[in-house]
């Protein structure tokens, strides 16, 4: 098992500058390796906030460890939350989708989503 901040660097940027192609599978496989992180919905619950996210590894290799930093804007552009997404372990080609509950808040609460930085990312 490897982990370095050159690794944990390239999983920063290919979460904020990648985006998964819509359409073949052919199409997204002749992509360059890349790791994805989308937020794919919010959804009012009765305890709060209901964010769904995707990830998917590109990388041609399994991610033992991968984890991220993210941040939740509210209306005015102020911090209100800084979540760490666990998305490990994620095999090579696998999109994995984890909802996370945000107790107390209401999705229209938020204004922009930031991924801040990779907390762990680390594989073969």
């Amino acid at each position: 098992m490897m982990k370095c901040k050159t690794r944990v660097a390239a999983c920063v940027a290919a979460a904020l500058f990648t985006q998964v192609p819509v359409g073949s599978a052919a199409a997204q496989e002749a992509a360059e390796p890349a790791l994805s992180l989308e937020l794919n919905n919010l959804s009012d619950g009765k305890a709060g906030c209901l964010a769904t996210f995707m990830a998917r590894n590109g990388l041609k290799q399994t991610l033992d460890k991968v984890a991220f930093e993210v941040v939740l804007f509210d209306q005015e552009g102020r911090v209100d939350r800084l979540l760490l997404l666990d998305f490990s372990p994620l095999a090579d080609a696998k999109t994995r989708v984890r909802q996370f509950e945000l107790a107390d808040m209401k999705c229209a609460g938020i204004s922009r989503v930031l991924v801040n930085d990779a907390a762990e990312c680390s594989g073969a």
